[in-house]
C-alpha cells in the first residue's frame, strides 16, 4: 500500500471517531475536509472560510487530496476535541454557536472569531467587551415602516435599562423614535428575506401586536456583534426575571428562529370568507403562528397559539367548506380549542412541510410560560 492510500485510510479512520465525526465549526455530520494547520475536520461549507484565512488555516480534502506524512501526524496529535479546548475555552454562555443550516455571516464570523481573532482562547478577552459589556451602540441601516428604503439610524442597547432604543436623528437629545423592552425583544437573521447577507430582523410587542424592524450593517463582524450583544443583554434580563436553577435553561429563549415561513392562503372563522394570501411565520419556542400581508411587513395582522394535542390542538390535511377566491388547492386544518383555522398551500410539498412543522410544535410539552402566553392571547381576543 502506498503512502497516499495509507494516509487516506488513517484520516478516514480518524474522522469516524466521535469527536471528529462532526464539523469542528458548525457540527455538520461526516466532514470531508480538514485543516492541516489547525488539526481539525470541517464540512465543505465551513472549509470555504478557512480557505479565506491562508495564514491561519490550510484546507485539504481527506478523500481527494494527497496528504504528506507530517500532515497526517499533525492531525493525529490534534483533532477536533483538543483544538476546541484551546479555541473555545472562554466562549460566553450566551454567545451563539452556529449550526450547519445557519446563514453564512454567522458561521463565517464564528470561525474568524475563533481562529483569526482568537477571542475565546484567553489571549484577547478584551475583544468580547464589544458584546458582553452590557452596553452597545452604533449605526444600523433600517427599513422604513411604510416603504422599502433603508436609512441609517442610531441604536443603543442597555443592559442596565433592559432596553434597545433607536433614534431617527443622530442628535439623540431630540429623543428616541422607539424604546423596546428586552422582555419582548427577539433577533433573528433573515438574509434572504431582507435581501442582504447581513440582514437582521428585530421583533417585539407593540400594543399587543408583533412589530418588526429590518436591519443590516455593511460589516459582518459588526452585525454579529449586535446579535450577540442582544443575546447577552437578554441573558441578563431572563436570569433576573426567571431565576432559573440552571443558566442553560435560558439559552433557547435568548433569540428564537422561525421553524417555517412562507405564503399560505387564509380564510375566516366561518370558512365562507374569501381566501387571502398571507405571509406566515411559525415560532416553535413561542408556540405562535404569526401572519402578515407580506414578508417585510412591520406589523402582524394576527397570531395563533399552537398548544399540544392533549389540549385540543391538531394539524392535518383538509378540503375546505368553501374555496371562494382561492387559487391554491392543498388544504390544511389547524384545530384549536376555540376554532378551526383553514389554510391553503400552493404545492403538496408546502402542505406536507407545514403540517410536519405544526406537528413538531404540537408534540412538544408546554412550559408555565406557554400557559401564561396562551391565557394572555385568549384575553386579548375576548
Amino acid at each position: 500500500m502506498g503512502s497516499w492510500d495509507r494516509n487516506k485510510n488513517i484520516l478516514l479512520d480518524m474522522v469516524k471517531q466521535p469527536s471528529n465525526s462532526f464539523c469542528a465549526d458548525c457540527e455538520a455530520p461526516d466532514p470531508d475536509w480538514a485543516s492541516y494547520r489547525l488539526g481539525i475536520f470541517v464540512c465543505m461549507t465551513c472549509s470555504g472560510t478557512h480557505r479565506d484565512m491562508p495564514d491561519i488555516s490550510r484546507i485539504k480534502s481527506i478523500r481527494l487530496d494527497n496528504w504528506e506524512d507530517d500532515m497526517v501526524e499533525f492531525m493525529r496529535a490534534h483533532g477536533n476535541s483538543a483544538v476546541k479546548a484551546i479555541y473555545e475555552k472562554f466562549v460566553p454562555a450566551f454567545y451563539y454557536r452556529p449550526k450547519q443550516h445557519d446563514c453564512v455571516v454567522l458561521r463565517e464570523q464564528w470561525i474568524r472569531a475563533k481562529y483569526e481573532r482568537r477571542e475565546f482562547t484567553g489571549e484577547h478577552l478584551h475583544l468580547q467587551k464589544v458584546y458582553s459589556s452590557g452596553h452597545h451602540e452604533g449605526t444600523l441601516w433600517k427599513k422604513g415602516k411604510d416603504n422599502k428604503h433603508f436609512l441609517k439610524r442610531k441604536f443603543i442597547l442597555s443592559e442596565r435599562e433592559f432596553t434597545l432604543v433607536y433614534y431617527n436623528k443622530e442628535d439623540v437629545s431630540r429623543g428616541p423614535k422607539a424604546v423596546i423592552p428586552l422582555r419582548d425583544l427577539n433577533a433573528a437573521f433573515q438574509t434572504e428575506k431582507i435581501g442582504h447577507p447581513h440582514g437582521l430582523q428585530i421583533s417585539y410587542f407593540k400594543e399587543d401586536r408583533t412589530r418588526n424592524l429590518f436591519l443590516y450593517h455593511e460589516s459582518g463582524q459588526e452585525i454579529v456583534n449586535w446579535f450577540n450583544a442582544i443575546r447577552g443583554a437578554r441573558f441578563a434580563y431572563l436570569k433576573m426575571a426567571l431565576s432559573p436553577s440552571n443558566d442553560s435553561q435560558l439559552l433557547p429563549l435568548l433569540t428564537r428562529s422561525s421553524l417555517k415561513e412562507g405564503f399560505m392562503e387564509k380564510t375566516g372563522p366561518k370558512q365562507r370568507e374569501p381566501f387571502k394570501r398571507r405571509w406566515f411565520m411559525l415560532l416553535p419556542v413561542d408556540r405562535r403562528l404569526l401572519y402578515f400581508k407580506s414578508p417585510m411587513d412591520a406589523l402582524e395582522l394576527g397570531a395563533v397559539f399552537i398548544g399540544t394535542e392533549a389540549h385540543g390542538y391538531a394539524a392535518r390535511e383538509c378540503v375546505p367548506k368553501s374555496t371562494l377566491r382561492n387559487k391554491w388547492k392543498c388544504g390544511i386544518a389547524v384545530d384549536t380549542p376555540d376554532r378551526q383555522f383553514v389554510f391553503m398551500c400552493e404545492r403538496e410539498q408546502d402542505q406536507r412541510e407545514w403540517i410536519a412543522a405544526f406537528k413538531q410544535v404540537i408534540s412538544q410539552p408546554m412550559t408555565p410560560q406557554h400557559y401564561a402566553m396562551e391565557a394572555d392571547m385568549n384575553r386579548r381576543k375576548s
